[in-house]
């Protein structure tokens, strides 16, 4: 039988796939300087992209990573964002 190649980037690290996703999120802005009422009205949160693995995920968080030592099974570049600040996932084509 022969296996049909995955079309998404990823990775295998102990016969577990990781893929690779583009992640859009909203991170909240915060300023502790003072400002008056005309100012703070303008202030917005960001909208952020973040290219990385999918670690795990459930109803509450998505965990991912950037870099990986695939011979210790051990993680760099890693993350926890809640998932109400994520806007959109979508998954790498090779």
């Amino acid at each position: 039988m022969v296996k049909k190649k995955s079309k998404f980037r990823h990775i295998s690290i102990n016969k577990k796939k990781y893929y690779f996703y583009e992640i859009a999120w909203i991170d909240p802005t915060g300023d502790s300087g003072w400002a008056d009422g005309t100012t703070f009205e303008k202030m917005t949160c960001s909208k952020v992209v973040t290219n990385a693995y999918v670690f795990k995920k459930n109803k509450k968080y998505l965990w991912t990573f950037g870099s990986y030592d695939a011979s210790e099974s051990s993680f760099g570049d890693r993350n926890v964002f809640p998932v109400g600040c994520i806007l959109s996932m979508i998954k790498v084509e090779v």
